[in-house]
């Protein structure tokens, strides 16, 4: 059936301005006036995130089903018969083979005209064969949701294709194909419950509502007044429930690159000679004392893990939220690429102001910011792409809702991940690492330290609190604990130390930046070598050997090095 003709003015859901319909269409279905964004039908959808010319129907001719004969005012075909004359749809989504941004893919999309885009025995089977097809194709799946929840006609029936999409997504999981689920507006019930919020990544349109009960539902439920914006996508990205809010006009670009950088397992064999800029042995480095390289680890001016990611990844994209009701600013992720190649990274965020350092939380993560952490770990495993962590914190946050949320459980879960992941961690401690804090996100296959950096089971004023007595004692303090880069290589414990510009990393950024970028690439180029079950033996090991007896220099151990068959200068 055609699609019906575009209605020649039409009336912003927003504002209630009467529009050109032409004019709105060109504008994507975003009013001109007020900004609301009016949805698109499946076909709209469709075209908006298809590379031109790419689109290929998926036709799934499916027999009408009518499980329980259910009549209400009409019998339940009549009103299948007239939302298909309505929108010209067999069904409440439609689903295409397409390219977006030149990464091949599978995208279902569904249309809130067709019967409020409930969930149905059919849309259900519809999903199912397009996660199949993906499947089959070796291709991501893109889901478009609109949904009012589970078609009451159906009953029980409807209520179990949440089970079978559920499953349909989950098999894509394990054949290490991404899934990204765009969020539009509404999506309630039973769609919002299963497939819509199963995506390895979430993203959503500006304003788009999301929920499991409807507000109204909820308001007289409880009988309380509900917070502004409730269920919108900017109120639950600040409650970590999805990764991202992006405007309909950037939406191909910005799925094009999450697709391309989830496909893209090539990375490079390494081919180009990567530069030996990381000091590997303690005499090496000058000897001065510890509490010098804390001054300078704590310099305000030191470019934090935001700057880094900006100055040495391209196609960037940040990831937030833990999906289980938290985003802590404190650590920030995503993908990107690296001399090309797809990683992902995670690092702890302070912020160069006040303003930014009290938005950040100084660096010290809650919780939820460990667990987005662990998310990531686990995509990067799924994807097969490298992890880079950015350690630069005093200290996991130390409050009541932190306690009260987890904290402990939530460091202890990601030493367990991190000690599984298949894929290669290279941890770099920027500037602080305290204690748990900073361990639950390096567990890694190597760890280096920025020059200026240190490295210590607690900071130097609480080490001397409790064992000095007096907080002024912390320069002796850091000298015991042997914090800085060259103790620590001494130790065993860092694999190399990257230098950073006269004066420190503060003082030339990019400079640093550069230094981190070389010996990141080169870290990388090593363990490449390594298959999945070598890294998590050699990683094993690797902790299973600090006793404190002996320096390891993992870095020239024969299980992790193979420099001469690889061209690496």
């Amino acid at each position: 059936m055609a699609e019906p003709t575009q209605a020649p003015w039409v009336l912003c859901p927003g504002c209630q301005a009467v529009i050109y319909g032409r004019r709105m269409a060109s504008a994507d279905g975003v009013c001109p006036q007020c900004g609301c964004y009016g949805a698109l039908t499946a076909t709209e959808r469709l075209a908006l995130l298809a590379d031109p010319d790419s689109l290929e129907l998926l036709n799934f001719d499916l027999p009408d089903s009518d499980p329980l004969a259910f009549v209400d005012r009409r019998p339940y075909p009549s009103r299948i018969v007239e939302a298909r004359e309505a929108t010209g749809l067999r069904e409440a989504v439609l689903c295409a083979r397409v390219r977006v941004g030149g990464t091949p893919a599978v995208i279902a999309a569904m249309d809130f005209r067709f019967m409020g885009g409930s969930l149905s025995g059919a849309v259900g089977e519809i999903i199912t064969l397009a996660a199949e097809t993906a499947l089959l194709d070796g291709s991501p799946l893109v889901i478009a949701t609109a949904s009012g929840g589970v078609r009451m006609q159906e009953g029980v029936v409807g209520l179990l294709q949440m089970v079978k999409t559920a499953q349909a997504l989950q098999q894509l999981n394990e054949a290490g194909l991404a899934t990204v689920c765009l969020i539009t507006d509404p999506t309630y019930g039973g769609v919002a419950a299963s497939f819509a919020l199963l995506g390895d990544v979430i993203m959503a349109e500006p304003g788009a509502r999301l929920g499991f009960a409807g507000p109204r539902v909820i308001q007289e439920t409880i009988r309380e007044k509900l917070p502004d914006g409730f269920q919108t996508s900017e109120f639950l990205l600040e409650r970590g429930f999805i990764d991202q809010v992006c405007p309909r006009s950037a939406l191909r670009d910005r799925l094009g690159r999450l697709l391309s950088l989830a496909t893209g397992r090539r990375r490079t064999a390494y081919t180009e000679p990567v530069e030996q800029i990381v000091v590997r042995e303690p005499e090496a480095l000058e000897q001065r004392p510890a509490w010098e390289a804390v001054r300078k680890a704590r310099d305000i001016g030191r470019p934090t893990t935001s700057d880094y990611l900006r100055m040495i990844l391209d196609d960037f994209e940040e990831l937030r939220g833990d999906r289980v009701g938290g985003d802590c600013p404190a650590i920030i992720g995503g993908v990107g690429r690296l001399g090309g190649d797809p990683i992902v990274v995670i690092g702890h965020e302070k912020g160069h102001t006040p303003a930014d350092l009290t938005a950040h939380r100084y660096g010290m993560p809650a919780p939820a910011g460990y667990r987005k952490a662990g998310r990531l770990m686990r995509l990067a495993a799924k994807w097969k792409l490298p992890i880079v962590t950015l350690v630069d914190t005093p200290g996991a946050h130390p409050g009541l809702d932190a306690e009260l949320q987890g904290q402990a459980s939530a460091i202890a879960e990601n030493l367990r991940l991190m000690s599984t992941l298949p894929v290669p961690v290279v941890t770099v401690v920027t500037g602080e690492g305290c204690s748990g804090g900073a361990l639950a996100i390096a567990v890694a296959d190597r760890l280096l330290v920025m020059e200026n950096g240190f490295y210590t089971v607690i900071s130097p004023e609480g080490c001397a609190a409790i064992l000095w007595r007096e907080r002024s004692a912390a320069p002796e303090a850091a000298q015991a604990l042997r914090i800085d880069a060259r103790s620590l290589l001494e130790l065993g414990v860092a694999d190399g130390v990257i230098p950073e510009p006269p004066g420190g990393a503060e003082t030339d950024p990019a400079q640093a930046a550069s230094l981190l970028r070389t010996a990141i690439r080169y870290e990388l180029a090593e363990l490449d070598a390594l298959d999945p079950a070598g890294l998590i033996a050699a990683r094993r090991a690797r902790y299973r050997d600090f006793d404190g007896t002996s320096r390891r220099a993992l870095y020239a151990a024969p299980a992790l090095v193979t420099a001469s068959d690889r061209r690496i200068s």
